[in-house]
């Protein structure tokens, strides 16, 4: 299989935004693991994709893969600068998030510092030295929907080609910083390197939503299942499972599966899985379906909307 996103999606790389996502989320109900449980092709295909979705749906990202910047997983490429001009390159993504000034210029001030320094004053033998701790580095991960959930470990490039190793903590949220200790810029003289901030961004799942520790589907049902009642396949972050439709169930009926959902921080307790049932139409209305509607129809009529406003 193509590592090149654009191929993997099927798509040229003069594609819109509006294609791209279009896509992906036909490759997504087509592969997807929930969906096609066992098939180990497709779920390699739903996970290629997935990556290449995730690199393409960013201008900024695709824009730098496209500029050869970074490689087809999203990692850099390496680069022939010192890592100091490169990470601190303006507009540079891996910058510093330091507030107290560029680190060359403090380097320079450190410098005379220290050559001004002295006991009893300018010009006489220095017998202190300046130590301090390096600044911190900020990067950006993205993870899987699913590695937020239960946790994951990932390397990540850092601009000057060595990877490191950020073990990514079971539920984590979107937004949240993991702090690497003594992984950041170097210490001046004697003094501890920095720690480098990792900013977490979690992808997005064709399937499953969180609202805090749970986990919200939509699950499409047919006529005579919402009729009938009767058990259903659902997905849910750990497999799929049978679920129970009740006889006469409406549109968006909501089902609650207890103990589904996210690990709840500080606890072993689990969030839980609210499925929202949507009644599906057939691709097509036959002869026979549309005549025993219409039989039903004159002797069960009713009418859903009555009490609200005309």
């Amino acid at each position: 299989m193509s590592d090149d996103p654009y191929s993997v999606l099927g798509v040229s790389k003069n594609a819109s935004d509006a294609e791209i996502k279009k896509a992906y989320r036909r490759i997504a109900k087509e592969c997807h693991p929930d969906l096609k449980p066992g098939d180990a092709e497709a779920e390699a295909k739903f996970k290629a994709a997935a990556a290449a979705y995730d690199l393409l749906k960013d201008p900024e990202t695709r824009a730098r893969y496209d500029n050869g910047e970074i490689d087809a997983s999203g990692q850099e490429r390496p680069q022939q600068h010192y890592y100091r001009e490169y990470s601190e390159a303006a507009g540079n993504p891996y910058r510093s998030g330091a507030t107290y000034g560029d680190p060359d210029d403090m380097s320079d001030i450190f410098a005379e510092f220290m050559r001004n320094r002295g006991q009893g004053g300018f010009g006489q033998q220095r017998t202190h030295e300046f130590h301090a701790p390096g600044h911190n580095l900020n990067y950006s991960l993205q993870i899987s929907f699913l590695d937020s959930v239960f946790g994951a470990s990932q390397k990540l490039t850092l601009p000057d080609g060595d990877r490191i190793e950020v073990k990514i903590p079971a539920g984590i949220t979107d937004g949240q910083t993991i702090r690497l200790r003594g992984k950041g810029a170097p210490g001046y003289g004697e003094g501890p390197p920095g720690d480098a901030l990792v900013t977490i961004s979690v992808a997005d799942h064709p399937v499953f939503e969180r609202k805090g520790d749970d986990i919200h589907i939509s699950l499409p049902i047919t006529i005579d299942e919402a009729v009938l009642g009767g058990k259903v396949p659902a997905p849910t972050i750990d497999g799929g499972v049978n679920v129970s439709v009740p006889a006469g169930t409406s549109s968006g009926k909501t089902l609650r599966l207890r103990g589904k959902g996210v690990k709840k921080r500080g606890s072993s307790d689990r969030g839980d899985q609210l499925i929202e049932l949507t009644i599906t139409m057939p691709d097509k209305i036959d002869d026979e379906l549309k005549q025993f509607m219409e039989t039903w129809h004159e002797t069960h009529s009713y009418d859903p909307r009555k009490g609200m406003p005309s």
